[in-house]
């Protein structure tokens, strides 16, 4: 079976969040990683997993990614397309399973989240939502990652892929 794991990642955290959650995948799913920017399809997915970073109490828009650009050094090509975007010009997923993540900066607590943004937009496109969106801490804004956190975004992508796949031997 095959999983898509999408991300977008303006300092490279949310990246390395996927990273864990692809490896957590790769026992039982054959694993397509991929940035948003380069859309890739989910036509033929067994599941699909979208992580982004929260701006601004959801999903990254041009103006808060314009924002984090100011505030540090970019990936190529990351203010050009976000999550929002690439959901926003998906066809209809109808029955796909899915899940979403995000990272959060540790000391900014504020209301809002990319995962559960993203979930709403999952949701309308017909997706089946497998797990609560899932938040991983970052201590600052360029990261890095909270100690532990890929450890426990590969187990939370390890548990997704075991319930995938005890719902499908029920069939």
């Amino acid at each position: 079976m095959k999983a898509l794991v999408v991300y977008e990642s303006m300092f490279g955290n949310t990246e390395a969040i996927a990273g864990a959650v692809a490896d957590g995948l790769a026992g039982t799913f054959e694993v397509t990683l991929a940035d948003v920017a380069t859309i890739p399809s989910a036509e033929g997915m067994g599941l699909l997993i979208a992580g982004a970073p929260t701006h601004a109490f959801g999903l990254s828009r041009p103006r808060s990614r314009l924002d984090a650009k100011r505030s540090g050094t970019l990936r190529p090509g990351a203010e050009e397309i976000g999550l929002r975007e690439y959901l926003n010009v998906s066809p209809m997923l109808t029955g796909l399973p899915a899940a979403t993540f995000d990272t959060h900066l540790a000391w900014l607590w504020l209301p809002g989240s990319a995962a559960r943004a993203a979930s709403r937009h999952l949701r309308r496109l017909g997706c089946r939502l497998l797990a609560t969106p899932a938040t991983f801490v970052v201590t600052g804004t360029a990261g890095p990652l909270l100690a532990g956190e890929r450890g426990r975004a590969a187990s939370w992508a390890a548990g997704i892929a075991a319930l995938l796949s005890k719902e499908q031997h029920r069939v």
